[in-house]
Formats: C-alpha cells, structure tokens, sequence
C-alpha cells in the first residue's frame, strides 16, 4: 500500500503532463525565466563565496570564537554557529547540505544535526537584499530590515528549539586550508549542482502552480483568501505560490507598495521557505539519518517571527 500510492500519484503527474501540455509549456517557460532572472543572479554568487569560505576554513574559526556564545542561546558550541553562518550567508539549501556534511564526517551527531536543522538553514543576505529589496520594493534599506528580520527570526527559533540534549563536543582545529586557487575551483564546481538542484524544484513547482491556475483552482484560492484574510487579491496570490514555492510567492510581489504590511508578508514568505525548499531540504539529507521534522518547525517559527520583526522594523525604520 505504501508502495502503490506514490506510484499512483506518479501516474497520476505523467497523464496530467501529457493532457496538459500547452499550460505545462508556459509554466515551464516562466520557471525558467524566474530562474534566470531571479534565482541564479541572486543565490550563485553567494552558493560559490560561502562554499569558498568553508573550503578556506573560516566557518570552524568563527565557531571556535563563538562556542560560549553558541553555547548559552542554543546549548551548541562550536558547529552550531558554523553551520548558522553557512546557512545565513548561502542561503537555502546550503544550511542543510553543510549539517549533512558535517554528521557524514562525524563531527556531529544526527541528533545534534536535526537540533541544528531547525534554525540553520536560511535564505542568504543576496536574494533578500537584492531580489527582494532591490528587485521587488526598490529599496536596498528594505532588504537590509528583510535581512535583519530574518537572521533574528532563525536565532530565536534556535532558542525556542533548545531541547536540552547533550552538547557537542567541542570543534576541532581548523586543518591546514588548501591553496586559495583550488579552493575557488573546488567552490566554483560544488556550486553548480546545488544551483541546478535549486532551479529543478523551482521549475517543478512553478509548472504544478501554473496547472493550477489553469483550472482555475488558483484563481478561486485567491478570492478566497482575500475574502477571509483581508488581503488583497495579488498579496493573496503571493501568499499561496509562496507556500508552495518561494521564487513564484517573491515574483508576485512586484508591483506592491513598500509598506509594513507586504514588508511582513514578505518575511513570513522567506521565512517559510516553501514546499520546495522543503524537499530541497529531504534531497540534502537523503543519505543521513536527519529526521525533517525539526526543519519543519523552525520554517514555522521562523515565518512567524519574521513577519513580526519585519512590521515592527518597518514602522522605525522605513
């Protein structure tokens, strides 16, 4: 029975495909440009300088500096605030693929990795900053408060998380960095599938979106939503293709005002992540033993805390 359901549903995607076919087609299309202008321009860079950074070490020294720290807001030393800075500077998925690397070279536990799951694994500074500040409000400031928001929101879901458990033990000394030349080669190339993988979950979940709307489901959420929440019908629209896929939620933003209001809608877009980010997310750990879970809850915490802080940062400072 286990077995037979998803088959089913597999079966059920193929005849939808092949009936569907025209709105596929567009879907599809539109996945790829919102790839093309949001996605890569705004995660690449930072997937390939945070992937950099690792490779030359900084991460482990940053955690050696901040293990008192780390230890009395989230009950980690070292790695919790090495793989916090990965997951605030490279954005999704780069937080969980650096928790899996590190439980693969025993330096953490899976347990301690699906503690650490819940709040380090972020969206990065660019695509708040740049695509959603800049490329949507118009305002690098915007981004900044996004950002802001948002870092504050994954520290306090660490602490709410904080169960209690055995700590680590305590990080290691940084090994000897490789020469900077074959550590930007090395960067460069562990780059280029985390972005692929990226764009594929975007384009799956942009064309399962756009058959949506072609049978009017979406349309009809939207009118829904709005009626019951008070929002309007485009904040509506983003509301609902941001809980499935976060580029698509961002993208219809454009074109609303810079206000508290969609400023908070935003946050809690980001914070959320996305469906998509949470199977991007289930990719990453195929091979571990990491339970989701926990990443599910600091998706919620941290979409609540982040639509808080933002209207809050919003109404003193823009």
């Amino acid at each position: 029975m286990k077995r037979s359901l998803p088959i089913l549903a597999a079966l059920c995607a193929l005849f939808v495909l092949l009936t569907a076919s025209p709105a596929v087609i567009r879907s599809a299309s539109e996945g790829l440009r919102l790839c093309g202008e949001l996605i890569v321009p705004s995660l690449f860079p930072f997937f390939v300088v945070s992937l950099l950074l690792a490779k030359l070490g900084f991460p482990q020294l940053l955690g050696r500096k901040l293990s008192p720290l780390t230890r009395r807001l989230f009950g980690v030393p070292g790695p919790g605030a090495t793989a916090l800075f990965i997951g605030l500077t490279g954005g999704y998925p780069m937080g969980a693929a650096y928790l899996a690397e590190l439980t693969e070279q025993g330096r953490i536990s899976p347990r301690e990795a699906e503690r650490l799951l819940g709040f380090c694994n972020n969206s990065g500074p660019s695509f708040l900053v740049g695509a959603i500040g800049a490329g949507v409000f118009g305002s690098v400031r915007a981004g900044l408060l996004l950002y802001a928001a948002h870092a504050l929101a994954a520290v306090l879901a660490g602490i709410l998380l904080r169960d209690g458990g055995p700590d680590f033990q305590e990080e290691e000394a940084p090994a000897s960095a490789p020469p900077f030349s074959r550590a930007l080669s090395e960067a460069v190339r562990g780059a280029v599938p985390a972005i692929l993988s990226v764009c594929a979950f975007v384009l799956i979940f942009t064309v399962f979106t756009g058959l949506l709307e072609a049978n009017g489901f979406l349309t009809a959420l939207e009118a829904r939503l709005a009626a019951l929440s008070g929002l309007s019908e485009q904040q509506s629209r983003a509301l609902l293709l941001g809980f499935w896929e976060l580029g698509g939620g961002v993208g219809a933003l454009r074109g609303l005002s810079l206000s508290p209001t969609n400023l908070a809608l935003a946050a809690a877009l980001v914070g959320w992540g996305g469906v998509s980010v949470h199977f991007q997310t289930l990719a990453v750990l195929a091979e571990g033993h990491e339970k989701s879970s926990p990443h599910l809850a600091g998706r919620i915490l941290s979409a609540f805390f982040g639509a808080g802080l933002a209207y809050g940062f919003s109404r003193l400072f823009l």
